[in-house]
C-alpha cells in the first residue's frame, strides 16, 4: 500500500510540474535552449520595445516581468564607478608584470566583486548604470604612439603581449561555468584606434592590410577565438574610410565571416551619432542606425537607435533584421542567467564579503609589486629602513590621484606613497614630508624649504611624474590643454627644476619614484637620481608596494610594455597609423629605455640555448629551452622573453618580435630551465597582401630578460641567449 501511495505522489508531482511548465512562457523556461527562449521573448515585443532594448539604458517591460537593465559597466583594473571596490594597478601596469597567470587571478577577483555587487543591488531592486554584469573591458588597442592619453588602458605596444594578457583577463572575468557567464567581457575598441583623442569622432585611421594583420587585429582575433569574449566594441573613428561601427571589412568580413564571432557588438558611446554627425558618412540618424544594425551592431551606447522606428517606416531596414540583432544581444543576458531562478546560477551565491577583501588587497599589492619597473639603480637600493632620517617629497607623494589612473573604482583605504613609506620605517628613525613642487606649474611662492631637508636627510625620496589630470580620455584630464593626449613628451619642467634643486650640492642618495601611464622623457631624471622606479598608477596598495621594493622586502621584476623614446623627434607624425618607425618592432633609432627592459636586485645569466630541431619547414613546431642562473643574493621573479628575428626579412618586417614570455621564480644563487614551444605561426611574417608566410633562411631566436638590443645591455640588462634555426 505504501508503495502505491509513493507512486501516486510521484505521478502527482510529475503532472503538477508539467502543468506549471506548460503555463510558463518559453523565455522563462530554463530547460529550453537559449535560442528558443530568445526567439520566444523577441516575438512578444513591440517594435518600440525591441528598439528600447537595443540601447544601453534598457527600460523595464513590466507586462513581461523584465526588469530594467543598463549595459554600461567598466572594470579596467577593478570594478569602476560603482562604489567601494578593490583598485588594482592600471592596465599598463598589469602589462608590465609580464605575468598572464596573475592577470587571470586578478580578473577572477574583479568578476567575483562584480557579481557580489550585482547580487546585492538586485536584492534591493537597484538597476543603475555601472551596476550590471556587462563590462566594457579590456582595451586591447595597440599603444602605437606615446602621445595617446588612453594608452594607459592598454597592455602596451606589442601584439603578443597584448593578446596573451587580454586572453587571460577575459577568461578570468567570464568564468568557467559550463552554462553561465560570471560576467560578460568586451574587446575594445575595434579596430585601429589609438588617437588623436580630440579627433576620434571624425578621424579616419588609414592602415595597410599588412599592418592590420600583423599589428592591429591579432589581439582581437585571439580574444574572439581563444577567450570566446562575449562582446566587441566598435570604435569612434573610421578605418580606411568607413566608420568602425559601419565598417564592412571589420564587422562583416573579419569579425563575423572570418573569425565566426557569435557574441554581440556594442558601439562606443555616441559612435552611432558620429556616423552622420562626425564622419558625415550618411545624412541622418535613421540612416546611421539602420546601417549599423545591418552591419551587426546590436547595442547602441547612446540614444541614436530610437531612430530605428523611423528607419523601418522609411524602408531603410526591416523589423526582421532588428529581430536578428536583438536576438544576438539578448542571448548575452540569458547566458548571464538574468531570466533564471536565482538559485540555479552558482555565481549568484558569491558573498559581499569578497568586495575589497583582505585577499584582494593582498593581490592588488602583489600586482603593484610585480608591475614596478626599476629603470636605474647605482647600488643605493635596496635601502635600510633604520637610517636616522628620511625625506619624502614631490607633487605625487601624498596624491591619491596617481594611484588611480582612469576607469577606477573608489576605496576607503588608498595607501599613498607617503603613507606606505611611513609604515615601513623603523621606530626611532625620522621621516619628514613636504610637497615641495606643484604637479605641472612653478610654485607661486619662490621660498625653498625643501632642498635643505634633502641635504640634511640620509636619503630623499622624490615622487614625480604624471597623473590622470594630465593624460587620459578626452574629457577627463582636466589639466590637459590637449584633451588628454600628451603632445609634450617631457614631464612638467617645474618637476625637473625641482629635482635639480634637490640634487644641487647634495651628495646624499635621491630615489625618484615615477608615476604615469605612458612613456615620458626621463633623461634628466635618470641623470640626477641614484635610482629610478617606475610605478605607473599602482592602485590602492601602491604606497605599500613601492616601499616594499625600496626597502628590499620585494625584488623588482617589472618590464616595460612600451618603448621609451629619447624624444618625440624619433616618432612619425601622431596621425600616421603606418607602423614603420613605431614601437620596438619597427623603430631603428636608439630609445631611452627599450621595450621589455627592467632591472632587478639580482643579475641573471642566460646560457645553453637548445632547440628540438635546427632545420625547419613550414608547419613545423619546435621547442626552445634555456638555462637561467640567478647570480644574486635575493630570491627573484624574472620575466623571460623569447624574440624572433629573420635574417632574410624584407625591409618593412619587424626588427625583432616578441613571441612568448614566462614569469618564473628563481631562488637566490639558483638555476631554472625554461622551455618554450614555438608554433609555426610564431615564425611567420606577414607580406604586403596581409598573407602569413615562412621566409627561407636563418631565424635567430633570442631568450633573455629584455629586448635583445645593444641599448638594453648598456642599461644593465643581461645578455640574452641566442640560437639560430634555418627554414628550408
Amino acid at each position: 500500500m505504501k508503495k502505491v501511495f509513493y507512486i501516486f505522489c510521484l505521478l502527482f508531482l510529475h503532472f503538477s510540474v508539467n502543468k506549471v511548465l506548460a503555463q510558463t512562457p518559453d523565455y522563462l523556461n530554463a530547460r529550453l535552449p537559449i535560442s528558443t527562449r530568445v526567439h520566444d521573448l523577441v516575438s512578444r515585443l513591440t517594435l518600440q520595445e525591441k528598439v528600447q532594448q537595443m540601447m544601453n539604458s534598457s527600460p523595464a517591460i513590466p507586462r513581461l516581468n523584465i526588469p530594467a537593465y543598463n549595459w554600461w559597466n567598466e572594470a579596467l583594473h577593478g570594478v569602476a564607478r560603482s562604489g567601494l571596490a578593490t583598485v588594482f594597478p592600471q592596465a599598463i601596469g598589469m602589462a608590465a608584470t609580464f605575468n598572464d597567470s596573475l592577470a587571470f587571478v586578478e580578473a577572477s577577483a574583479i568578476s567575483d566583486e562584480a557579481r557580489a555587487m550585482y547580487n546585492a543591488a538586485v536584492k534591493r531592486g537597484i538597476y543603475e548604470q555601472y551596476g550590471g554584469l556587462t563590462f566594457w573591458t579590456p582595451n586591447i588597442n595597440i599603444f602605437r604612439d606615446p602621445r595617446w592619453g588612453r594608452g594607459q588602458e592598454t597592455y602596451g605596444e606589442d601584439p603578443t603581449l597584448t593578446k596573451t594578457m587580454g586572453v587571460a583577463f577575459v577568461k578570468g572575468l567570464q568564468g568557467d561555468d559550463p552554462k553561465y557567464l560570471k560576467v560578460a567581457a568586451c574587446a575594445k575598441h575595434f579596430a585601429v584606434h589609438s588617437g588623436p583623442e580630440r579627433l576620434r569622432h571624425s578621424f579616419n585611421a588609414v592602415a595597410s592590410i599588412k599592418d592590420l594583420r600583423e599589428t592591429y587585429l591579432p589581439a582581437f582575433k585571439a580574444l574572439v577565438n581563444d577567450a570566446h569574449v562575449e562582446a566587441v566594441m566598435c570604435a569612434y573613428n573610421s578605418t580606411n574610410g568607413e566608420p568602425c561601427c559601419a565598417n564592412t571589412f571589420l564587422l562583416d568580413d573579419i569579425l563575423r565571416n572570418e573569425w565566426h564571432f557569435k557574441g554581440h557588438v556594442v558601439s562606443d558611446c555616441g559612435a552611432i551619432g558620429d556616423i552622420y554627425d562626425g564622419h558625415h558618412y550618411v545624412n541622418t540618424a535613421a540612416e546611421a542606425a539602420a546601417l549599423s544594425v545591418k552591419k551587426g551592431v546590436s547595442l547602441d551606447c547612446g540614444v541614436e537607435y530610437t531612430a530605428l522606428i523611423d528607419a523601418v517606416k522609411q524602408n531603410l531596414i526591416t523589423e526582421k533584421t532588428i529581430d536578428s540583432a536583438l536576438s544576438v544581444l539578448l542571448t548575452t543576458r540569458f547566458k548571464l542567467g538574468m531570466f533564471d531562478n536565482v538559485n540555479a546560477n552558482p555565481y549568484n551565491q558569491i558573498p559581499e564579503s569578497v568586495i575589497n577583501s583582505p585577499e584582494h588587497r593582498a593581490l592588488a599589492k602583489e600586482v603593484a609589486i610585480q608591475s614596478a619597473v626599476l629603470l636605474k639603480n647605482n647600488g643605493v637600493l635596496p635601502l635600510k629602513n633604520n637610517l636616522p632620517r628620511y625625506f619624502i617629497t614631490g607633487p605625487n607623494a601624498s596624491n591619491v590621484d596617481v594611484l588611480l589612473g582612469n576607469y577606477y573604482g573608489v576605496n576607503n583605504r588608498l595607501v599613498t606613497f607617503l603613507e606606505g613609506f611611513a609604515g615601513h620605517i623603523a621606530p626611532g628613525s625620522q621621516l619628514q614630508y613636504k610637497m615641495g613642487s606643484l604637479l605641472d606649474r612653478p610654485d607661486a611662492n619662490p621660498i625653498d624649504w625643501t632642498s635643505g631637508d634633502a641635504k640634511n636627510s640620509d636619503v630623499t625620496i622624490a615622487v614625480l611624474g604624471l597623473s590622470g589630470l594630465l593624460e587620459g580620455e578626452e574629457g577627463e584630464s582636466i589639466a590637459s590643454t590637449t584633451y588628454g593626449d600628451r603632445l609634450n613628451y617631457n614631464i612638467p619642467q617645474n618637476q625637473i627644476d625641482f629635482l635639480k634643486k634637490l640634487r644641487e650640492g647634495n651628495k646624499k642618495p635621491i630615489i625618484a619614484i615615477i608615476t604615469g601611464g605612458s612613456p615620458m622623457n626621463l633623461l634628466e631624471v635618470h641623470e640626477l637620481a641614484d635610482a629610478v622606479l617606475l610605478v605607473w598608477y599602482p592602485g590602492e596598495e601602491g604606497g605599500n608596494a613601492a616601499a616594499d621594493i625600496v626597502f628590499g622586502k620585494a625584488n623588482p621584476s617589472g618590464k616595460l610594455p612600451v618603448t621609451f623614446p629619447m624624444s618625440y623627434d624619433q616618432l612619425p607624425p601622431y596621425e600616421d597609423y603606418n607602423m614603420q618607425g613605431r614601437t620596438y618592432r619597427f623603430m631603428k633609432a636608439t630609445p631611452m629605455y627599450p621595450f621589455g627592459f627592467g632591472l632587478s636586485y639580482n643579475t641573471y645569466s642566460y646560457s645553453n640555448p637548445v632547440v628540438s630541431k635546427s632545420i625547419i619547414k613550414n608547419g613545423d613546431s619546435i621547442t626552445c629551452a634555456v638555462t637561467i642562473n640567478n647570480n644574486g643574493k635575493y630570491d627573484g621573479l624574472e620575466a623571460v622573453q623569447l624574440y624572433v628575428q629573420h635574417e632574410n626579412a624584407p625591409a618593412n618586417a619587424p626588427i625583432y618580435a616578441l613571441k612568448a614570455f614566462k614569469k618564473v621564480a628563481i631562488p637566490a644563487q639558483g638555476t631554472s630551465t625554461v622551455s618554450f614551444t614555438i608554433t609555426p605561426d610564431m615564425l611567420q611574417l606577414v607580406n604586403d597582401k596581409g598573407e602569413s608566410y615562412l621566409p627561407k633562411g636563418k631565424i635567430n631566436i633570442y631568450v633573455g630578460g629584455s629586448l635583445p638590443d645593444k641599448r638594453s645591455v648598456e642599461l644593465g640588462a643581461s645578455k640574452p641567449a641566442m640560437i639560430t634555426v634555418t627554414s628550408k
